[in-house]
């Protein structure tokens, strides 16, 4: 890793301090600004069209939710003095910031960007950059909107990856299906909010990892590549526990949100939510079943061999996921 992207993601770390931590929304604002500036130069590569492209339309998409931000919070400041509950301005701040995080029916940009990146910037596009819009949206939220948005994320998230190839595009439509359990769970509580956010960002750094590691970017190459069972019992025991199978670990933090939202008598929110699940898991299994079924027989001499300290890593989070039904015992029983 070199200086320049160093400085880079030290610079989009402290924009999200400086945006979770400002006083006023003109410093949020600048927050955001800052984050932008310095994710583009990190995803941007000259001698890659597709990331070229990717930071592009990352580039023109933030800018204008950047730019309605600005607009409501200005607006809000010089015509409305006094800073009471208006139901336009929220559903306003509201939209731009579900803009900025790729949440439905804002997310027309997420898929297209994230088949640009590389798994490393994928990540940080999945996990870092939503934290400042989900912490600004909980300080002024308006309950109608959100809760379409959740519904409609949660839906497209699970129907949109069903026709995918791309690993890298059912990731996006994942994450997608994954924002609409956060919007929801940051309604509830913000500790329930980082907690689920954490468990989400551990799953998908073991995903991402994987896929860096084998070089992977579409769902045939998993079955060409010829890998050793342990590895492919690992990936699916993190696919199981990212789309949130019950014993493991990816379960618990799911499982708390629908009992709130039963508490709340969401009960149709919750059908949905359950329903969709097993849609995301159906393609989640199907990437599982391409690595474990088929054999590529001309390529059986090609064999990939992962490192040891890499191997050793991916069995240890293995066993964590595994260990999640013991930990949601002790919580619950």
């Amino acid at each position: 890793m070199n200086s320049n992207k160093m400085f880079f993601i030290f610079i989009l770390f402290f924009s999200t301090m400086i945006s979770i931590s400002s006083n006023s929304w003109f410093g949020c604002w600048i927050g955001l600004e800052i984050n932008l500036m310095s994710f583009i130069p990190l995803i941007s590569k000259s001698n890659n069209l597709l990331a070229s492209e990717a930071s592009l339309k990352y580039f023109l998409t933030q800018s204008i939710a950047s730019i309605n931000f600005l607009f409501y919070i200005i607006m809000k400041m010089t015509l409305l003095k006094n800073f009471e509950i208006n139901n336009m301005m929220t559903m306003m701040i509201n939209s731009s910031l579900l803009m900025k995080m790729g949440a439905s029916p804002f997310h027309f940009w997420f898929p297209n960007i994230v088949e640009g990146l590389s798994w490393f910037n994928n990540f940080i596009l999945m996990t870092w950059q939503k934290i400042t819009p989900m912490i600004l949206m909980s300080y002024y939220f308006n309950k109608n909107l959100l809760i379409f948005s959740i519904l409609l994320s949660i839906m497209i998230g699970a129907i949109g990856g069903l026709n995918q190839t791309s690993l890298r595009k059912m990731m996006a439509y994942s994450s997608i299906n994954n924002l609409g359990w956060m919007i929801s769970s940051i309604m509830i509580s913000e500790n329930l909010w980082m907690f689920y956010m954490f468990m989400y960002s551990f799953l998908l750094m073991i995903m991402c990892l994987f896929f860096y590691s084998m070089n992977n970017y579409f769902i045939n190459q998993l079955f060409i590549l010829n890998m050793k069972p342990l590895i492919k019992i690992n990936l699916l025991i993190n696919f199981l526990s990212l789309g949130g199978l019950p014993p493991f670990i990816g379960f618990f933090p799911k499982w708390i949100i629908i009992n709130f939202l039963m508490m709340n008598n969401y009960y149709l929110m919750t059908l949905i939510f359950v329903m969709m699940s097993l849609i995301m898991l159906f393609f989640y299994i199907r990437i599982i079943y391409s690595a474990f079924m088929m054999n590529y027989f001309k390529m059986k001499w090609f064999k990939n061999n992962f490192k040891n300290n890499l191997f050793s890593t991916m069995n240890f989070f293995s066993l964590l996921s595994i260990l999640g039904i013991i930990m949601s015992t002790l919580f619950f029983l």
